[in-house]
């Protein structure tokens, strides 16, 4: 099956032109200027942008959390994915604390094989770190394609790791040619926020805001930074939101040390305001929390300064008879929001739209970024003779509104209900074949695959 793309404006990392694309099996046979190649079809791209797939390296699909699971499966998660114009997502799969990374595996596998509608990759998140974990990192990366390694510091109890922990892992991650992501926050910290505020009777969605100070990611980041300096592991702070854990970021550089930085949609366009509209703020409870005003300028800042490499989601939606959960404590509300389907046209409405970034930064923090960063490139994240035929084509001017009405996520509210934007996915492929066309759903459940990723190289 081949595919030719006519007169659409290639949008990557660095170039941006006018040409053709062919597209023959699941990859991109040749770029140029009136590609005359016979094709079985023809797609005129006029006016429309044509980038890589969007890669999402941080969702949480099906997970299990606070006594629930969030409410997108990998067949609806990977399927809104396609829609919003991201083809392929990395998931987490979480360690049980007594468990092996094996058994965490397989119970991922078993939700994900033959369900997912769009291509899909894991991070094993290390919460039980001793001498029988140490024995399989290398097999996830050797044999399973799984390379990097997410480690909490918060979270006491269930996912949380000490400082002695991390250390270790970092050393035997470094070893085998891996990656050590982390959620840099202080759980000590926090959890004493917690408690006091409850005992204290403070219990709306507020005060989960309130129990998360910058100061706790701020300490986090520069404590992991250290760490991953002392190691020489190469490292990634996942979901960073604020000011102070981005310094703390900055001040490592002045040591030659390279940190990669995640932040996520929602940091960058929303802020702590939400959390005082009574129990509704529960929609926009997640960890770390909303930031301030400041915050949104310094991550936008980070961005163009290169200390932010991608903006991914972070994406754990539960419905809102889940989030009901905690209508009489905030330290019950699940945590997490849905945005899957968002980012890509939120990013380019918000930031290429507003000036705020260029279409080239678009596609390098989007797309690009993540597949080089997790060993994805050039296989994903590119547009370039002999990767994956994994393309958007995107209108930049059309407007419309996001609504829980019309979106594709298992979840009854949007976090972003009634936000006009500017710029629409029309047409997806992945692997060459049309995927989503207008709004329709071109393939069925199942089409999506597991992507085994290199080792990494802790460069860019």
């Amino acid at each position: 099956m081949s595919l030719l793309i006519k007169n659409g404006r290639i949008i990557t990392a660095t170039d941006a032109y006018v040409a053709d694309l062919l597209v023959e099996g699941e990859t991109i046979r040749a770029i140029g200027k009136d590609l005359s190649f016979p094709a079985d079809e023809t797609i005129d791209a006029t006016g429309l942008l044509v980038f890589p797939g969007g890669i999402d390296p941080h969702v949480h699909l099906d997970m299990p959390f606070m006594g629930t699971f969030s409410s997108d499966t990998h067949e609806t998660g990977t399927r809104a994915a396609l829609h919003g114009g991201t083809t392929t997502v990395i998931d987490f799969v979480l360690q049980k604390q007594g468990h092996s990374l094996k058994d965490a595996l397989a119970d991922w596998n078993s939700r994900a094989e033959g369900t997912a509608v769009g291509d899909y990759s894991f991070h094993m998140a290390v919460t039980d770190f001793n001498e029988n974990t140490r024995a399989e990192i290398q097999q996830m990366i050797e044999n399973e394609g799984i390379t990097s390694f997410k480690t909490f510091m918060a979270y006491k109890g269930a996912l949380m790791i000490d400082d002695r922990q991390m250390v270790a892992l970092m050393q035997e991650v470094k070893k085998q040619g891996g990656m050590v992501t982390v959620h840099a926050t202080n759980g000590d910290v926090i959890d004493y926020l917690v408690a006091k505020h409850r005992a204290e009777g403070k219990l709306a969605p507020l005060y989960h805001y309130l129990s998360q100070p910058e100061m706790t990611e701020a300490e986090a980041s520069g404590r992991f930074a250290d760490m991953a300096d002392y190691t020489g592991c190469p490292a990634y702070i996942v979901h960073l939101t604020c000011e102070g854990a981005l310094n703390a970021v900055r001040n490592a550089t002045r040591r030659n040390q390279k940190l990669f930085v995640e932040t996520c949609i929602q940091y960058l366009i929303l802020d702590a305001s939400l959390y005082e509209k009574d129990f509704e703020g529960a929609k926009w409870v997640m960890s770390p929390p909303l930031r301030e005003k400041k915050d949104q300028t310094t991550l936008w800042a980070g961005i163009n300064q290169g200390l932010v490499q991608v903006v991914a989601t972070d994406h754990c939606p539960f419905m809102w008879e889940q989030k009901l959960m905690g209508k009489d404590d905030f330290s019950k509300i699940p945590n997490g929001h849905p945005a899957i389907e968002n980012r890509m046209e939120l990013l380019y409405s918000e930031g290429v739209h507003t000036g705020k970034i260029t279409e080239n930064k678009y596609i390098e923090v989007a797309c690009t970024n993540p597949a080089k960063i997790f060993g994805l490139f050039p296989k994903k994240g590119t547009i370039a003779v002999g990767s994956d035929a994994d393309l958007v084509l995107f209108d930049p001017t059309e407007k419309h509104t996001i609504s829980a009405q019309t979106h594709h996520m298992h979840v009854d509210y949007s976090a972003y209900e009634g936000w006009e934007i500017t710029g629409k996915v029309k047409t997806v492929l992945l692997r060459g074949k049309v995927v989503i066309d207008n709004g329709n759903c071109l393939v069925e459940k199942g089409y999506g695959q597991f992507i085994k990723r290199n080792k990494v190289s802790g460069t860019i």
